[in-house]
């Protein structure tokens, strides 16, 4: 059997390749976007990919299905829960898929979504332990996929945290200890709160080591599972539905065309977004005004869905060589609407010092002067609900980074504003948003929440 985990790390999302060499047939399982990955595996392998199947309706993606479906012929499929808009196949529980010798078997393992499966691989069609599972968002390495990301929809995430428990126990659990875990994210995905940075693992390993499977009555399941999740990002929805639909196909060997800064200017005032990709560093040093900082260093897609409107006009500064790659990556979440990029950033802004300026960024002697000098001083603390349990800085507003879109209406944007995360990363991605949504006076603290503890612990041990 050839059996590829493809890991994209920007994302923490895991698809696979599935294939038979003594046929030549395989399956990939919940593919990103840019499909050409799968395509290299296929021809190395001298194999035809004849489906697609989704674990379920992806929230944090953009899925491949269409690109691949068009790109091979493959069909698409899904649980027979799933309704699509698009043709596809439907699997009923307890369905066999043969590629030859290895056999894929359907189990419905509803609780993340109500139409969530998970695959359980045969290596040889009369093995009687299976070789893994491929278990989507129902089973992750360390927890369980949330139930809370549809409670808008019709479904309590008490019901279908129900749904999950019963899954885990009925469906995946009672798998042998030796068989392989295979799920579709790892650590930083906002899809469970306690993901491992292990990729796989065993049932038999999560038995033991795995806080959602250790015995426990539903009742304490489902308060286990629903409190402290972090806050998902607000691309969620949009990708959710998205999912469901036909929709352009990606061209990922494209790159978004050239602009001059003219043209940038007048896509900004037509009401394009100009998304600056570079170093936070960088940025501060110089950046076009009214341009937002989502560095591609981090968790760039997913930091763009958190503060950026799906379907917003956007145009890329980014460094030389780096257009497609900015452009690919929104595309993993769906936003395609990349009108170009700035040509030659750095001399465009040179030749025109009036479209540009710096940022403010304040270390925590600034910090500590602002809060004992300006009385009305807002101080905005944009970690996760997770990060601030541990603490945060005296008489700051909590508002989580993925929902600063639809909280910035909280805020007074005359206040001068000191905004923080724990580094300093993110808080450069906030102030920038700030900023474009007319906060006069706003600046982020270098070295956040970290540099401040620091330099409490520092002066408490002086004392």
């Amino acid at each position: 059997m050839i059996f590829e985990q493809h890991y994209l790390d920007c994302l923490s999302q895991a698809s696979y390749f599935i294939g038979d060499p003594t046929t030549g047939r395989a399956v990939v399982v919940d593919p990103r976007r840019d499909i050409a990955p799968y395509l290299a595996s296929a021809q190395e392998h001298s194999m035809a990919i004849e489906m697609v199947i989704e674990t379920h309706f992806h929230a944090d993606f953009l899925s491949g299905h269409l690109e691949l479906a068009e790109a091979t012929g493959a069909d698409i499929a899904y649980g027979s829960k799933a309704e699509t808009e698009f043709e596809s196949l439907k699997l009923d529980h307890g369905h066999r898929h043969s590629l030859g010798q290895v056999q894929l078997e359907i189990r419905h393992t509803p609780g993340h979504t109500p139409e969530s499966i998970s695959i359980v691989v045969y290596e040889n069609a009369d093995d009687e332990t299976p070789y893994g599972v491929l278990t989507g968002d129902t089973l992750f390495i360390g927890d369980v996929g949330r139930p809370d990301l549809l409670s808008s929809k019709g479904v309590t995430s008490d019901e279908l945290a129900s749904l999950l428990y019963d899954s885990l126990h009925q469906q995946l659990m009672t798998l042998p200890d030796e068989t392989r875990v295979y799920p579709a994210h790892g650590a930083g995905s906002s899809c469970g709160k306690n993901l491992s940075t292990d990729t796989s693992s065993t049932i038999g390993e999560q038995r033991v080591g795995n806080y959602a499977v250790a015995p426990m009555s539903k009742e304490d399941f489902i308060a286990a599972v629903t409190e402290g999740q972090t806050a998902p990002p607000a691309y969620f929805a949009f990708d959710a539905m998205l999912n469901r639909e036909l929709r352009p196909l990606l061209d990922e060997e494209a790159a978004p065309p050239a602009l001059s800064l003219e043209d940038v200017i007048s896509h900004q005032r037509q009401g394009a977004v100009v998304l600056d990709t570079r170093d936070p560093v960088e940025f501060a040093g110089g950046h076009l005004v009214g341009s937002v900082n989502i560095g591609m260093a981090g968790r760039y897609a997913e930091f763009a869905g958190g503060v950026l409107q799906p379907g917003a006009p956007i145009v890329l500064v980014t460094e030389a060589g780096m257009e497609r790659e900015a452009k690919n990556r929104l595309a993993r979440i769906g936003f395609d609407s990349v009108v170009g990029h700035l040509a030659e950033p750095e001399q465009a802004m040179a030749s025109a010092p009036g479209e540009v300026k710096r940022s403010s960024r304040v270390d925590v002697a600034g910090l500590s002067t602002a809060m004992s000098d300006i009385d009305d001083l807002q101080l905005v603390d944009i970690r996760q609900p997770g990060e601030t349990e541990g603490g945060i800085i005296p008489g700051a507003i909590t508002i989580p980074l993925t929902r600063l879109n639809e909280r910035l209406s909280s805020l007074d944007a005359s206040k001068p504003t000191i905004v923080y995360c724990a580094g300093g990363f993110r808080s450069s991605i906030a102030a920038s948003r700030m900023a474009l949504a007319g906060f006069g006076d706003i600046s982020d603290l270098l070295g956040g929440y970290g540099a401040w503890q620091s330099a409490q612990t520092t002066t408490a041990a002086g004392a």
